[in-house]
């Protein structure tokens, strides 16, 4: 039971939040189901899913959130697509924000679409304009700038 011999170098490591690789070098995708509650900071860097809860931050590549989510933190990433409950900043560079999203709090994006239905409570501004809320009729200008688009 209390023995001196060293484990085996896999047995020591402690679980990660971050995927392993494949083989071809890509990351996997993560899944946090729905009767799944993490209380504690999220950081991958492979695709996560939730359905379940995190009371925390999330911090990965890509964001899939489902309708039953609920997350209680700041999100950043690259993409993300929420259709569940959010209660914190989210900073992300493309972000889908579905008919069933409740979001409260700062969104911070470089390309955002919304559908009709969705409720955020909280300021909209392009990422590196933190201070200044975009309008809801705002277009891409003409150098591929910040782009807001309202989808039916």
């Amino acid at each position: 039971m209390f023995s001196k011999k060293s484990a085996p170098a896999a047995a020591r490591q402690a679980p990660s939040s971050v995927a392993a690789p494949r083989s071809n070098g890509h990351p996997t995708f993560s899944v946090f189901g729905a009767d799944l509650v993490v209380t504690g900071n999220v950081t991958a860097s492979a695709d996560l899913h939730i359905d379940g809860r995190i009371e925390g931050d999330i911090t990965c590549a890509s964001l899939v959130q489902g309708e039953s989510s609920h997350v209680e933190g700041a999100i950043r990433a690259q993409s993300a697509r929420l259709s569940g409950h959010v209660h914190g900043s989210i900073d992300v560079s493309e972000l889908v924000i579905l008919k069933t999203a409740r979001i409260t709090g700062d969104v911070a994006y470089d390309a955002l679409t919304i559908e009709q239905g969705a409720e955020v409570n909280g300021k909209f501004a392009p990422r590196g304009h933190a201070a200044a809320p975009v309008a809801a009729d705002a277009h891409a200008d003409d150098e591929g700038g910040t782009r807001l688009t309202l989808a039916s």
